[in-house]
């Protein structure tokens, strides 16, 4: 009774290391499904080929690279970093920068005009009438919400 039930410990640890392993693995034919998720032939194989060598006492890395060995690199969802998949894991930080530079030269831009619009003003350039409501949105102060001296009034009420 035993042994029985190690055997069926056994295999649904085989069963989940093999899920684990196919979920990462991409098909091959599909190409935008796992092997887990496919039912193409080659999926199928796949799936077998994975779990005979967790029983053969393979570890989850030596299956990855048999794989990669066999089928090339494609077939990992995760690639490796290396000088041809940079460009690939770098993307996300230069879209950032890139957006983030966008957003400071626009800052810096919006507040030069600001600066430009001040020193016509001052020197008596005239503006036109467009730039007199820009310049009056952005220098009149917004309007007092309540009395500043009345928070402590209301506290002693």
């Amino acid at each position: 009774m035993g042994s029985e039930e190690d055997g069926v410990t056994q295999q649904r640890v085989i069963d989940a290391r093999a899920r684990n392993i196919s979920h990462n693995v991409r098909c091959t034919e599909c190409g935008s499904q796992s092997i887990e998720d496919s039912q193409a032939d080659i999926a199928i194989l796949l799936r077998k080929l994975i779990r005979d060598e967790i029983r053969a006492g393979k570890s989850d890395k030596e299956i990855f690279k048999k794989l990669e060995d066999e089928y090339g690199e494609t077939v990992l969802y995760a690639p490796k970093f290396d000088m041809q998949t940079a460009a690939l894991w770098l993307s996300p930080f230069l879209v950032a920068g890139a957006a983030a530079g966008i957003w400071a030269y626009s800052k810096h831009r919006q507040r030069t005009n600001v600066e430009i619009m001040a020193w016509n003003l001052v020197k008596g350039h005239s503006m036109t009438l467009k730039e007199e409501d820009a310049m009056m949105d952005l220098l009149t102060p917004p309007p007092p919400e309540g009395n500043p001296n009345s928070w402590w009034r209301r506290w002693l009420h």
